[in-house]
């Protein structure tokens, strides 16, 4: 649930799409949406099956990542689609699930994801991490505003809409689906677990405003509204939830992820003994009633990060950046597990949301 992609944020914020020489059916815009949580509206990216008939371009594209080709402000193929909306996890973007949301709007779905204000690349501190009541109103907004609005109100199936997160984005998608965390349980896991990610970052006295690193306070888990960090942020109009390692897995009550009324999906990035404690989902997908779940072998956390381009890991050692962002160790590319995540995630998505291709 920490903030990654820490010593290229500039990067990340200043270079998120270049033109490529392929044309690609599926269409992107970049819109905004007015968010009463924040104080400037929401950056989102829409992805969305198309005529192919915009601008070719590469969306997520930089010196570290491989992009995903689209069709910018290309015309929306004939017909209704169910939406999905993504959550990335703490410190990425939205640009960064390009490769998924391609994937998915190839399947037939309309996908859109924010920047998350206060926990995106460039914009993120640790008093803005836990507040999850932020990002999921994030999506609530996002689903009134394209279901209300055109071009998107006449082509979304309003019936179908879906939720995909990874990592802090799965801890909103599982919020959205009814569950709902409890302060003194996440307190005691870092307690418990002093070397998880979200933990160091909360006592780290750094965050990030404008691309650059800033010094923080240390962050006091008693200082976070606890009357928001519990409260219930179901969104009735969410159908479906897929969350790849999410975070505040220890966090969520046992009787509110029972009584999850929708089908969800619970995939973990790694092999058995491997998956940190902090988003090891199992036992929440045995308490929700209508649950799967799914482990990817041979993954890690930033497995679900894009396709790293050569020398990007050599980069990041040389900026010193100390996660393994690039470091694809295993006997699995990243492209090879990407395969089969899109394969689970676009099943599931199917499963409770119906093809519409």
């Amino acid at each position: 649930m920490r903030p990654i992609l820490r010593f290229f944020a500039l990067l990340l914020a200043g270079i998120s799409s270049s033109p490529v020489l392929a044309a690609d059916p599926v269409g992107v815009r970049k819109i905004s949406v007015v968010s009463p949580e924040h104080d400037r509206a929401l950056a989102v990216t829409v992805w969305y099956p198309s005529k192919g008939d915009g601008e070719t371009t590469s969306i997520g594209d930089n010196r570290i990542f491989e992009g995903s080709p689209a069709s910018k402000n290309a015309s929306l193929e004939s017909g209704r689609f169910p939406l999905l909306l993504l959550s990335h996890g703490s410190g990425s973007r939205a640009e960064g699930m390009a490769w998924i949301a391609t994937r998915l709007a190839e399947a037939g779905f309309i996908v859109a994801g924010p920047n998350h204000p206060g926990t995106t690349s460039g914009d993120s501190t640790p008093a803005a991490t836990p507040k999850i009541w932020e990002r999921t109103q994030d999506l609530s907004d996002i689903i009134t505003a394209l279901t209300g609005e055109a071009p998107w109100k006449a082509a979304i199936d309003a019936e179908h809409i879906g939720v995909l997160g990874f990592s802090l984005g799965g801890s909103t998608a599982m919020e959205l689906a009814g569950a709902r965390a409890d302060l003194h349980a996440y307190k005691r896991y870092c307690d418990d677990y002093p070397a998880m990610m979200d933990c160091t970052w909360f006592r780290g006295g750094r965050g990030f405003a404008d691309g650059e690193q800033v010094a923080v306070e240390k962050f006091d888990l008693d200082s976070i509204d606890r009357t928001r960090f519990e409260r219930s942020n179901r969104d009735p109009r969410i159908t479906t939830a897929v969350m790849v390692d999410p975070g505040l897995a220890t966090a969520f009550t046992a009787g509110s992820v029972g009584a999850i009324d929708i089908p969800v999906a619970f995939i973990n990035l790694g092999s058995v003994g491997q998956i940190p404690v902090a988003v090891l989902s199992d036992a929440l997908a045995k308490q929700a009633p209508n649950a799967t779940y799914a482990q990817v072998n041979g993954a890690n956390h930033f497995s679900f990060l894009p396709v790293c381009k050569p020398g990007a890991a050599a980069f990041l050692k040389s900026v010193g950046e100390p996660d393994p962002i690039c470091d694809d160790s295993s006997s699995r590319t990243r492209a090879d597990i990407h395969r089969e995540l899109t394969g689970l995630i676009v099943s599931a998505f199917e499963r409770g949301l119906g093809p519409r291709r």
